[in-house]
């Protein structure tokens, strides 16, 4: 008898409550269709935590987040946080504290919806890089010198470069074995060149595998032009989260794109887009990214944990979302339709319900 997982579910910000509410009530769905081994917990985290804790990330929260097997993310209004008054980014923590260093966005095109066709996989690193909240050992890693001058400071290590193109490629070998190496190494030679060279010594451990490399403007272009030439990207943190953002949008929707931060022991499934503070309580929230990403977050769950009961509610919960933006019928308005937050995701267990008997 397989021990009970813990599945931690943290709001968030926004319409964090009101999708967290939608990809809990599925994941419980499935947890009863497939018979799964999980536990669902629950914690308060960002500004209400903020409210009435002083901090966004409660200590007994963090506790939680290290002691469980998978968190369920809700989008956070970082903006808003002042880390001096306890706005810890609880996404970072979970990217540098919890070891969650790959940051996984497949982007699929769907529908007609879909500005152009594509079927492909960024693969982000996501502990290092330009961001100021994680690439020091002590402080940040932005200052301003004077009123008039601030300065960034961008962190790439070989280490970190080498296991997530590990991930990249043993993905790649699961698709249709292409790696491209997004960089900008004509202009940044010592960090970029240092990620390249990673890259490429791992590129020798899987010769199956192509690996070609692409500057990131060139990149961004490409992606417009001709997606669908593409299989796996592998970036660093910066590149990585705009050039996601750009290839899901394209493919159909920010709403409509799935995330999952994984490292060794933990995951979390995050949806792509942000907090929506402006239609946050209007029941308007599009749950399907979240859904998407609790789909992925199953399946790394399969796959580390050795549970084939989580692959078969992935791949079920996957076929039911697609289903649902093919037909076009039940969507949210950020997606051309009517439908409320609750009424997509009825939409959703009645199509779990209807994979259900014709699968027995």
């Amino acid at each position: 008898m397989t021990d009970a997982l813990n599945c931690l579910m943290l709001p968030g910000d926004g319409i964090g409550p009101e999708i967290i509410e939608s990809a809990e009530t599925v994941l419980q769905s499935l947890i009863s269709i497939y018979e799964l081994p999980v536990q669902i917990s629950h914690g308060v985290i960002g500004l209400k935590a903020l409210a009435q804790t002083g901090t966004t990330m409660p200590p007994d929260v963090e506790q939680c987040m290290r002691a469980a097997d998978m968190i369920v993310l809700g989008p956070l209004d970082t903006m808003a946080y002042v880390p001096d008054e306890g706005g810890i980014n609880v996404s970072a923590f979970c990217r540098t504290e919890l070891g969650m260093f790959a940051n996984l966005r497949p982007c699929v095109s769907l529908n007609s919806s879909a500005l152009k066709s594509m079927d492909l996989l960024i693969v982000r690193e996501a502990s290092e890089g330009f961001y100021a909240d994680r690439n020091m050992y002590r402080g940040l890693g932005e200052m301003q010198l004077t009123e008039d001058v601030a300065i960034s400071v961008r962190k790439i290590t070989r280490q970190q470069s080498e296991r997530i193109a590990r991930i990249a490629f043993e993905a790649a070998r699961e698709r249709r074995s292409h790696v491209t190496a997004v960089h900008k190494a004509n202009n940044f030679r010592i960090t970029d060149g240092l990620f390249l060279e990673a890259v490429r010594a791992v590129a020798t451990e899987f010769p199956d595998v192509i690996l070609s490399d692409q500057l990131v403007d060139s990149m961004a272009a490409l992606l417009v032009r001709q997606p669908e030439v593409f299989d796996v990207i592998l970036t660093t943190n910066l590149f990585g989260d705009i050039l996601s953002d750009l290839a899901s949008e394209l493919s159909g929707s920010l709403g409509i794109g799935g995330g999952l931060l994984a490292g060794t022991h933990q995951c979390a499934a995050q949806a792509q887009h942000g907090s929506a503070l402006d239609i946050a309580g209007t029941g308007r929230a599009n749950p399907l990214s979240i859904l998407r990403s609790l789909a992925l977050m199953l399946e790394w769950i399969s796959i580390n944990r050795g549970i084939d009961q989580c692959k078969h509610a992935s791949i079920v919960l996957e076929t039911a979302i697609r289903t649902l933006v093919v037909d076009r019928l039940i969507l949210t308005p950020d997606l051309g339709g009517t439908a409320s937050c609750q009424e997509v995701t009825s939409a959703i267990l009645s199509s779990l319900s209807e994979l259900r008997e014709t699968s027995e």
